[in-house]
């Protein structure tokens, strides 16, 4: 981070559409200042396009005459039940237009009851509307009145914090997220997108009050919880979240993973810490992809349900990626996160995670490589991506060995992907035409014929061409007994 004097906030300021606001701020005679994340990121060297200003007064009026001075390459929306108004415009500079907003609201003080979100709200001083902020780094304030423009206002030194990485409330942490419980996630989001540390006695508060996030609802903690693990390290976060109990409750399928029993003498991996390192390795290796996180975080989520001690081999956790899929409806669905396409390839991830590693941990054959391809999909890369992430062992030369067996995975799947896979393995006589040609409603013959034919075409017995497949079909009916009604 940066340290900047007024004067140097001055400059950085010295843009149009501040000036403009500290002019509108004047004429109503009324004190304004940009505040909260705008600010934070001066001083973090971090590009920001939120433009928060608080009035010491009304801010929908202040807006209105934002408005008036901007003309008509301007937009007011006025939220009167909250207090609040918002200005879009377009930022022009050279050939190159930018759409902007700035969000008003008037200096407030607020007031909680135990059982609701929802603040009593009354108009308030500089110093009330710092005091409600969430965190010290982000309770700071500059003026843009005319005659104290670039003034610093940090009556909690933020600026100190965010030279020390910390982050701390700027009141009692009881109070701070008894008040809007929603900070609780959001005290862990920062910590992690920043790599700052929670101060001792701000975590001691989320220790204590993380029973409230209860009355939290569950699309407000999705994105909290997406923040997290879309920062560049999530595990950070998601340690944090455990730590202070707060995981147990949003998501306590993770947290259960954090146990390490012992038997005979034999132990199994502690399995959440083996996911947060599963997860690391694929930010490393795909930075952007939101649900390819989700499945690494879920790839291990069955292991709980699964977990049993074999006297002969050991602690085991046979089938944990199919139940391990079967979960992940559920959990998406309680965290209200979407129920489509996301779900669905997150699913289906956690479900064949284990293909590859049975794949490399034998001989690569030709047919074991089709089925997974014909599996996968399109989703083959981010597969194989999360699999290979998954690959932990300490022991190197497994490892070497695991690693070597998947870049023989890949090398079949690109063969396989050249050739045009989606023809090369979906047989050519579908279940319509076995219908047809026998005469039958959708049944189990009609399921047992159709899997006949895909299995002789990912285990390459057959070409996939009209002649050999209607002969292998026509086999497989005389054995079942069937004819053909259509020749």
């Amino acid at each position: 981070m940066k340290l900047y004097s007024d004067e140097e906030l001055a400059e950085i300021l010295d843009q149009e559409i501040f000036h403009q606001i500290g002019d509108a701020a004047d004429r109503l005679g009324v004190e304004c200042y940009v505040v909260g994340g705008y600010v934070r990121d001066i001083f973090l060297e971090r590009p920001s396009n939120d433009i928060d200003v608080v009035v010491v007064g009304s801010g929908i009026e202040v807006a209105k005459e934002l408005k008036r001075t901007l003309g008509r390459k301007a937009h007011l929306s006025v939220f009167k039940n909250f207090g609040t108004a918002q200005v879009k415009y377009v930022e022009e500079r050279g050939e190159k237009r930018e759409e902007k907003e700035v969000e008003f609201v008037g200096a407030r003080k607020e007031s909680y009851s135990h059982d609701s979100r929802k603040p009593i709200v009354e108009n308030g001083t500089l110093e009330d509307d710092q005091n409600r902020r969430d965190f010290t780094i982000n309770a700071m304030a500059i003026c843009l009145n005319n005659s104290r423009f670039g003034e610093l206002v940090d009556p909690f030194n933020g600026l100190a914090d965010l030279e020390d990485g910390i982050i701390a409330t700027p009141l009692d942490p009881d109070i701070t997220f008894s008040d809007d419980p929603l900070r609780m996630m959001r005290c862990v989001r920062f910590a992690s997108q920043l790599n700052f540390q929670i101060e001792d006695e701000t975590f001691e508060g989320l220790e204590r009050m993380a029973d409230r996030i209860k009355i939290v609802s569950g699309e407000r903690i999705e994105v909290e919880l997406n923040k997290i693990l879309m920062s560049p390290h999530p595990s950070k976060g998601l340690v944090d979240l455990q730590r202070c109990g707060l995981l147990n409750i949003i998501l306590p399928e993770l947290a259960a993973l954090d146990i390490v029993e012992t038997k005979n003498g034999r132990a199994h991996k502690n399995n959440f810490y083996h996911t947060l390192e599963v997860l690391e390795n694929v930010v490393k290796s795909l930075e952007c992809n939101l649900w390819l996180r989700w499945a690494a975080l879920l790839h291990d989520i069955g292991k709980t349900k699964s977990k049993r001690w074999d006297p002969a081999v050991g602690w085991t956790f046979h089938n944990h990626n199919f139940i391990g899929a079967k979960m992940v409806p559920v959990i998406f669905r309680r965290l209200k996160l979407p129920m489509g396409a996301e779900m669905k390839y997150v699913q289906k991830l956690v479900d064949l995670h284990m293909r590859p590693q049975v794949i490399a941990d034998s001989e690569v054959t030709d047919s074991a490589v089709r089925r997974l391809l014909n599996d996968a999909g399109d989703d083959i890369d981010d597969l194989m991506t999360l699999c290979e992430a998954d690959i932990t062992s300490k022991n190197e030369v497994r490892k070497k060995i695991f690693l070597e067996n998947f870049r023989m995975v890949r090398e079949k799947l690109a063969d396989l992907k050249e050739k045009d896979y989606k023809r090369l393995l979906q047989p050519v006589i579908d279940g319509n035409e076995i219908m047809e040609i026998f005469g039958l409603k959708p049944s189990r013959e009609v399921g047992t014929l159709k899997q006949t034919l895909k299995d002789a075409v990912l285990d390459n017995k057959v070409e996939n061409e009209r002649e050999p497949l209607m002969r292998l079909l026509m086999e497989k009916a005389c054995e079942m007994g069937l004819s053909a009604v259509k020749s």
